[in-house]
């Protein structure tokens, strides 16, 4: 199972973090850790269950492309980082 780390301004919401989810994608691993923690997903996807626009995924030391985040492959052992993506000048 992956390991799912999140950001501080998602630990109150997921005061467990580290979670350890199932799943071959990271979106895969996201949608298993939904059944855990049902509240997050709205944080995370938007209504057409794409990552909203300040979400910002890392992948074994990756950082992944907003687009093809959810779609990216991930192993058992793979660690996932969740976080705010910050943006302005």
């Amino acid at each position: 199972m992956a390991h799912l780390h999140f950001t501080a301004w998602l630990r109150d919401q997921v005061p467990d973090a580290p979670l350890r989810a199932e799943g071959d994608t990271v979106g895969a691993v996201l949608a298993a850790a939904f059944t855990q923690v049902p509240h997050i997903r709205g944080y995370l996807l938007d209504d057409q269950g794409r990552l909203r626009k300040h979400v910002c995924i890392f992948a074994d030391g990756r950082r992944l492309l907003r687009d093809a985040a959810l779609s990216q492959q991930v192993g058992p052992e793979s660690k996932v980082y969740v976080m705010q993506a910050l943006s302005g000048g």
